[in-house]
């Protein structure tokens, strides 16, 4: 079976249901005073920065409004929304997909994310305490947990939840909001890589960074997460040129 087919027959296997009933799952204690269209552009948002929407993808508007019990107005806003932020894109007769990234986005993705996020690692270096180091383990021990059982969502939303947790640190809203814009441009390719090559062969460097962390040296988490962002943008460099 080629690739494309591969991919094909992934995204059509996806299953709505019960992404929607984890995500209503989780967010049920803390949305309960969030606008509807709040909520809805979150879980959408999710669905696309995990890969649950593939690049390419052709999703309809009523079919998200089904999986996410959701009206046509909050759907309608959030997918306005992200269009804006180009993380979907518009394609007529009421339907959206996630853009396929190209080589050339990623090199421009590529640029901007070992520009900013390695900045937010060294300022977020000077600013964590011992119980920010520690939270920090327990959502790495998380990831390696679901690294070791192949569970490819859990590997991404604990990466994510990982750097995310760690730029907080940083205080830097400006550079925060950047690099949660550009993981949303490559977090739908990552979940491709993921799928091509299982959770195994997706090293990181977040132990050398947890270490210096740990000894306050933000020159050495700063060069660890440079490191790490890094690699994920080859394996995903490596996967797009074998599909030209």
């Amino acid at each position: 079976m080629q690739a494309g087919q591969r991919d094909a027959n992934m995204c059509q296997e996806t299953d709505f249901g019960s992404i929607r009933d984890s995500m209503l799952k989780e967010m049920a204690e803390t949305t309960r005073k969030i606008p509807a269209h709040e909520i809805v552009y979150r879980q959408i948002r999710e669905m696309i920065l995990f890969g649950d929407l593939a690049p390419a993808q052709p999703v309809t508007i009523q079919g998200l409004a089904e999986a996410l019990s959701a009206g046509m107005t909050p759907i309608r806003e959030a997918l306005r929304r992200l269009t804006a932020e180009g993380a979907l894109l518009p394609l007529g007769n009421r339907r959206i997909s996630v853009p396929e990234l190209t080589l050339e986005d990623l090199e421009q993705l590529a640029f901007l994310r070992l520009h900013v996020e390695p900045e937010l690692a060294r300022q977020a270096a000077t600013n964590i305490d011992a119980e920010g180091v520690s939270a920090l383990r327990a959502i790495d021990d998380r990831l390696n947990d679901a690294i070791d059982a192949g569970d490819v969502g859990g590997h991404l939303r604990h990466n994510h939840a990982f750097h995310m947790h760690l730029y907080g640190f940083a205080q830097a809203p400006i550079l925060l909001s950047a690099a949660e814009a550009l993981w949303l441009r490559a977090g739908p390719s990552l979940r491709v890589v993921c799928g091509r090559h299982g959770t195994a062969n997706l090293p990181d460097k977040h132990d050398e960074a947890l270490l210096a962390l740990a000894e306050g040296d933000p020159a050495t988490v700063c060069a660890a997460i440079r490191q790490d962002i890094r690699q994920g943008l080859e394996q995903i460099r490596q996967t797009l040129s074998a599909e030209i």
